[in-house]
């Protein structure tokens, strides 16, 4: 397997691309005329659930595609983040209710040799996995920390973040994830989709 690093502009592109994330999460749910106090803990909370989420969710589909001998870097998408930015401001400037939306790259691969359909559906299903670890981790400090308010909310809510990212890069449409997933089997597919509506929509109601 070759070796696994993120290189300087990888990364680079990766911080602009959390940064854009969280912004445009934090103009979501605070909007445009957001307190400098309520804006900075917005802009902290999602970084630290969003934009792990994301980052993490991209080195695991760049760790497999190299575990399987294809070479794989960041990219960030300009017109994405800028659209991203765009949908959330502008129908706010006209008092309309803002949409959310958050396309800021993708983990680009460049196979050396031809990649199965099974491997590029481990590769794809990599991803929403990361994010079912991650979100599991944010419940378990959610629950340890439970007697802190807010410690436990930013946790919480990196829980359904996480796995409302895994459920969202799982439906069946190319590029998403779930295409490739449900091209390799129907049935990881459907477990991996129920797996995260569940985290996504009923898990934390049940436990806490």
């Amino acid at each position: 397997m070759a070796e696994f690093y993120v290189g300087k502009q990888e990364a680079i592109e990766m911080l602009v691309s959390i940064l854009a994330i969280a912004l445009v999460f934090t103009f979501y749910d605070s909007g445009l005329s957001v307190s400098p106090s309520v804006f900075v803990f917005s802009m902290a909370a999602a970084t630290i659930t969003l934009g792990s989420g994301f980052v993490l969710h991209e080195l695991a589909h760049k760790y497999f595609a190299i575990k399987y001998g294809a070479r794989a870097a960041f990219k960030a998408w300009p017109l994405g983040l800028a659209l991203a930015l765009g949908l959330v401001i502008v129908p706010q400037l006209f008092g309309w209710f803002p949409i959310f939306f958050i396309a800021p790259g993708a983990v680009y691969i460049y196979a050396i040799r031809r990649i199965g359909v099974r491997e590029n559906g481990i590769i794809s299903l990599a991803g929403p996995a990361t994010n079912w670890a991650v979100g599991i981790l944010f419940l378990l400090l959610a629950a340890l920390f439970s007697q802190n308010q807010i410690i436990s909310t930013i946790c919480l809510l990196g829980f359904r973040i996480n796995f409302a990212l895994a459920l969202f890069n799982l439906i069946p449409i190319f590029p998403l994830d779930g295409s490739k997933v449900l091209a390799w089997d129907f049935k990881i597919w459907l477990l991996s989709v129920l797996i995260s509506f569940g985290g996504a929509a009923f898990l934390p109601s049940l436990i806490f």
